[in-house]
């Protein structure tokens, strides 16, 4: 049995729960791998193939660079708060033996969340094309680069043209990303039972453009206009998407990814509190 611990090298007290998550799992015949810490070996790769449970110490974005770490291969993930919100994660910090011991016992509750699959089409000059593909479990955001011009793309849904937008940009989120971005966009809060996609104009040059949803079986396709070549900016789940061959970014195609993420959680219940919680600034019981 082999389980992947992924701290928030940043956060003293997250990595010693992680090296006492170590030892006490040794002591059960546990084998531990540990996530490298990218800030130190920034082109290091971690695999957890052939892992039963990944633990992720830390708050929501680390929690993020667990599932990418994992990908479509639906290990469960068991999130410990040691963040500030902490909306994604699954238990507190104070009791991460006992929220283990659960989750290998598969005693946790499971909440399978859609994932998104992203191809991103780069310009590299002289009539090469290249795409690159990446995994999502919150969001791909279509941006203005740095020097702030407005950017020109044609947004359309299975081939279905929406419209041509003016603006900062646009999310496509997954039902868990649009507490993320897509929310701060004017995005809905949306139940991670969803298994569509939550699109967002990003401060459209229009009154008229409005967040929609689609079905999970939609690909959404957004393109980059000719007629306003501005620097722009590519993101999926807040990780900057470039080119290798240097190329600047013409398009985006999201679809649902052919995985989901598997999220522990003690309660099957928490994601209505966690927004009681954390949006609506809900900390007391119903009496």
């Amino acid at each position: 049995m082999r389980v992947l611990l992924v701290p928030n090298y940043s956060r003293p007290d997250a990595v010693q729960a992680a090296a006492t998550l170590e030892v006490w799992l040794g002591h059960e015949g546990v084998e531990v791998l540990w996530a490298h810490d990218k800030r130190r070996e920034p082109n290091c790769t971690c695999d957890s193939e052939g892992c039963v449970l990944v633990v992720s110490l830390g708050g929501d974005g680390t929690l993020l660079r667990a599932a990418r770490i994992v990908g479509y291969r639906e290990i469960p993930i068991l999130g410990l708060s040691f963040g500030h919100l902490g909306f994604l994660t699954g238990a507190g910090s104070d009791k991460i033996v006992e929220a283990v011991t659960s989750a290998l016992a598969g005693e946790m509750h499971q909440s399978r969340r859609a994932t998104l699959d992203v191809g991103v089409m780069f310009d590299c000059g002289g009539g090469l094309m290249r795409e690159t593909h990446h995994f999502a479990l919150n969001e791909l955001a279509l941006t203005r680069g740095a020097l702030g011009d407005m950017i020109e793309f044609d947004v359309s849904v299975s081939d279905n043209h929406i419209d041509r937008l003016r603006g900062d940009g646009f999310v496509v989120s997954t039902a868990t990303g649009s507490t993320g971005y897509a929310l701060s966009s004017g995005g809905p809060i949306v139940t991670p039972d969803f298994n569509g996609m939550v699109c967002v104009p990003i401060a459209p040059h229009t009154i008229l453009a409005r967040a929609f949803l689609t079905s999970s079986s939609d690909v959404v396709e957004l393109s980059l206009s000719p007629e306003r070549p501005v620097e722009r900016s590519v993101f999926v789940d807040g990780q900057l998407v470039t080119c290798p061959e240097g190329g600047q970014a013409v398009g985006c195609t999201v679809r649902r990814g052919p995985g989901d993420v598997v999220l522990l959680d003690s309660d099957a219940g928490s994601f209505y509190d966690s927004v009681s919680r954390v949006f609506y600034g809900n900390m007391r019981k119903k009496q």
